[in-house]
């Protein structure tokens, strides 16, 4: 009978010291507790857990991409739309990851997703669309202060979607018809003001010499003739009719 429970008693003392010895791999760090108060953090390697007296629990530091689940935002011109986005963090303090927060995972996912519905709802609809680098930094900037006591490192936040109504899509295409009208009417505008400076300098120059307005005149006859029209329409300057008429009158006079 002793024989018995002596194999019991040494199996299960065996149990306790193989259970003692732990291994922790290089992206691992064990938090370890003695009588339920906080000891240090172990790891990585090989390492020993006295058993019953004290407990591990293994904390991850690799980076974490969460997805933060699609949020229904309302911007600050009144639009609804639907934005979701991936935060990257990783954990740098074991311990306070472990003894501050229940669960440093879920906390994290919550926050990112109250953050990115109050930082958005600040914005106008064309910042969302066009700032997102900046709207990324402000986010990533508030999470990583509310994370820090946490033991928890915001590295990155992207958006990814910015999901717009039907109606509004269409709206907004209107609106990109409207600009690119006014642009062009704007660039016309210039255009023609731009020609009328031109005209206005070839006028004044021309003006300084009466012969100059002639030799223009045949030159752009030369330029008719010589696409091969059948009918020309020559525009006959006023200067010339004048100076024929008063040549006219001269020779009546005389």
């Amino acid at each position: 009978m002793f024989e018995y429970f002596g194999l019991i008693f040494g199996s299960f003392a065996l149990l306790l010291l193989i259970s003692a010895f732990r291994i922790l791999r290089e992206y691992e760090r064990g938090v370890i507790f003695t009588l339920g108060r906080f000891y240090k953090v172990k790891g990585p390697g090989f390492i020993i857990v006295i058993p019953l007296i004290q407990q591990m629990v293994r904390v991850d530091l690799r980076t974490i991409v969460m997805d933060v689940p699609s949020q229904d935002v309302i911007s600050r011109d009144n639009v609804s739309v639907k934005v979701n986005a991936v935060v990257y963090f990783r954990v740098i303090d074991p311990d306070k990851a472990i003894i501050q927060v229940e669960n440093f995972y879920e906390a994290t996912s919550q926050l990112a997703q109250t953050t990115l519905r109050s930082v958005l709802g600040q914005h106008e609809l064309d910042e969302m669309l066009a700032e997102r680098d900046k709207l990324n930094i402000d986010i990533q900037t508030i999470l990583d202060q509310q994370t820090d006591a946490w033991g928890i490192k915001v590295a990155n936040v992207e958006i990814k979607h910015v999901d717009l109504d039907e109606s509004m899509v269409r709206a907004i295409a209107k609106q990109a018809e409207a600009e690119r009208t006014r642009r062009a009417k704007i660039i016309h505008a210039e255009g023609e003001m731009q020609a009328s400076e031109k005209l206005l300098q070839a006028a004044t120059i021309l003006a300084q010499q009466p012969q100059a307005i002639q030799l223009r005149y045949l030159q752009t006859l030369t330029e008719i003739a010589g696409e091969k029209s059948s009918t020309i329409v020559f525009p006959l300057p006023i200067d010339i009719v004048s100076n024929i008429i008063k040549g006219q009158a001269t020779d009546a006079s005389s």
